[in-house]
C-alpha cells in the first residue's frame, strides 16, 4: 500500500493576496516544511502559485467555465465549490492555511470544512473578530484576526502572518506525530441538560470498551458529531438526544440542518437513537419568542433560554421527518422510544408532561419508519432518564456494533 506524502497547503486569491501568500509559504519552507501554494482567485490572471486557479476551477462540477464568469459574486461562490471539491478527499493536504478578506474567507473555509476533523486548519481573516460561525460550522478551523487588512506586507501584517505560519507548522508537525486515539474506538453520544442523567448512566456502561465523546445538542453539536462520523472518526453513535429536529422544524435557535442523520446514512455506522428532548423548542429570552407562538406552554430554563412544549401535531410532524431520514440509513439502526417520557421536564408532575403529545410522536415514528431486520423501533417501558433505558440503549448498541 502506497503512502501519500502530506504537505502544508497555503491558499489565497493570488491576484490580490499573492505577496502575502508567498511570504507565508517561504517562512514555512525555511522551517523545513513541504509547502504547496494554491491560487483561488477568480480573475483568471496567471500567478506564481504551484496550483493555478484554472486547475482548481476544473474541479467545479460544470467545469472551469462556471467559475470565470466575470461576475464577482457568482465567481466566488463557484470557486468556493470548486476548491471544496478539490480539497475533499485530497490525501496530500496535511494542513491548510488560508489568507483572505470577506470574499477569500467565504471562498476558502468551505474547503477547510470538507477536510477531516484533526487536519490543521488556520484562516487568517479580516472577518475573524466577528461572528465566525458561518465560516467555522462544525469543523475545527482556527480563525486568526488579521488586524490590518490582508493588503500588503507591513510591520503588523508580517507579525500576524508569521504567527499564522508558526501555528500551522506546529500543528502540522504535532498532527503527524500524535496518536489518533488511546487504542479504543470512539463513540458519539448526544446530550442536553434534560437528558444528562441518561447519558451519565450510559457512559460508565461503555467506557471500558469505547472512548465516549459527548456532544451538546445545540445544533452545532449534532453537526460536529456527524462531521466526525463522516470523517470515519467514530465507530458508532448513541444519538439519544435528537432535540435539534424540534428547532429545525419549528423555528428554534438550536436547529440542526436538513442533513441531520445524513452522516449515519453515508457511513452505515452502528446507530442507536432516541427521542431525547423532542418535547421542546428552544428560544432566547421570552421577548424573542415569535408572535405566532404566544399563548403556548413555556418553561423559562434561564433568563436567556425559553423552552416551548411541542404539541401533538408538531410531534406527528417530527416523527414523520425523523422516520423519513432514518429510512435512508442502510446500516444497523435501533431507534428507542422511552414510553415514560422524553426529557426531565416530560415526566409526571413536571412542566412538560403530556402523554398525548408523546403518543402522537411515537405513533408517527411507528407508522412511518420502514422497519427491517437492520432498522428497528424499540419501545422501552420507562422514562428516558431511568437506568433501564440507559441499560437497554447500551445493550442494543453493543449488539449491533459486534456484527
Amino acid at each position: 500500500m502506497t503512502h501519500t506524502k502530506q504537505r502544508v497547503f497555503v491558499a489565497a486569491t493570488y491576484d490580490t493576496k499573492g505577496h502575502e501568500a508567498e511570504y507565508v509559504a517561504d517562512l514555512l519552507r525555511r522551517d523545513g516544511l513541504d509547502v504547496v501554494s494554491v491560487d483561488v482567485s477568480t480573475s483568471g490572471a496567471p500567478s506564481a502559485a504551484q496550483v493555478s486557479a484554472q486547475e482548481i476551477a476544473r474541479s467545479h462540477p460544470e467545469g472551469a467555465g462556471a467559475v470565470f464568469t466575470g461576475d464577482r459574486g457568482t465567481a466566488i461562490a463557484a470557486m468556493a465549490l470548486a476548491f471544496e471539491r478539490y480539497a475533499a478527499g485530497n490525501a496530500e493536504i496535511g494542513a491548510l492555511l488560508g489568507l483572505g478578506g470577506s470574499g477569500g474567507t467565504a471562498l476558502i473555509t468551505p474547503a477547510m470544512r470538507a477536510l477531516p476533523i484533526g487536519t490543521p486548519k488556520v484562516m487568517v481573516s479580516t472577518m475573524a473578530s466577528g461572528n465566525v460561525a458561518p465560516y467555522v460550522g462544525p469543523s475545527d478551523i482556527a480563525m486568526m484576526y488579521s488586524v490590518t487588512d490582508v493588503a500588503g506586507l507591513n510591520r503588523i501584517s508580517r507579525r500576524v502572518l508569521a504567527n499564522a505560519a508558526g501555528a500551522i507548522g506546529g500543528a502540522f508537525r504535532q498532527a503527524a506525530s500524535a496518536t489518533a486515539d488511546d487504542g479504543q474506538p470512539a463513540v458519539g453520544i448526544t446530550m442536553f441538560g434534560v437528558t444528562t442523567p441518561c447519558v451519565q448512566q450510559v457512559v460508565p456502561l461503555l467506557e471500558s470498551r469505547y472512548d465516549c465523546l459527548v456532544f451538546h445538542a445545540t445544533g452545532t453539536g449534532g453537526q460536529s458529531m456527524e462531521k466526525l462520523l463522516d470523517s470515519r472518526l467514530l465507530a458508532g453513535v448513541l444519538d439519544l438526544t435528537t432535540t435539534e429536529v424540534c428547532d429545525l422544524l419549528f423555528g428554534g435557535v438550536l436547529a440542526c440542518t436538513e442533513d441531520r442523520f445524513g452522516a449515519v446514512a453515508r457511513s452505515g455506522a452502528p446507530y442507536v437513537g432516541s427521542c431525547g428532548a423532542l418535547d421542546m423548542v428552544n428560544f432566547g429570552a421570552m421577548d424573542t419568542v415569535p408572535e405566532r407562538y404566544r399563548g403556548r406552554k413555556f418553561y423559562p430554563h434561564n433568563p436567556q433560554v425559553t423552552l416551548m412544549r411541542t404539541t401533538a401535531e408538531e410531534n406527528t410532524r417530527q416523527g414523520e421527518w425523523i422516520a423519513s431520514r432514518l429510512n435512508l440509513c442502510n446500516g444497523p439502526v435501533r431507534f428507542l422510544i422511552p414510553e415514560g417520557g422524553v426529557s426531565a421536564l416530560d415526566a409526571p408532575g413536571q412542566a412538560f408532561w403530556d402523554p398525548e403529545a408523546d403518543a402522537a410522536l411515537f405513533a408517527a415514528l411507528e407508522t412511518n419508519l420502514h422497519q427491517t431486520a437492520d432498522r428497528r423501533l424499540v419501545r422501552v417501558s420507562c422514562h428516558i432518564n431511568d437506568p433501564l433505558f440507559a441499560k437497554t440503549a447500551v445493550e442494543h448498541f453493543l449488539e449491533i456494533a459486534a456484527h
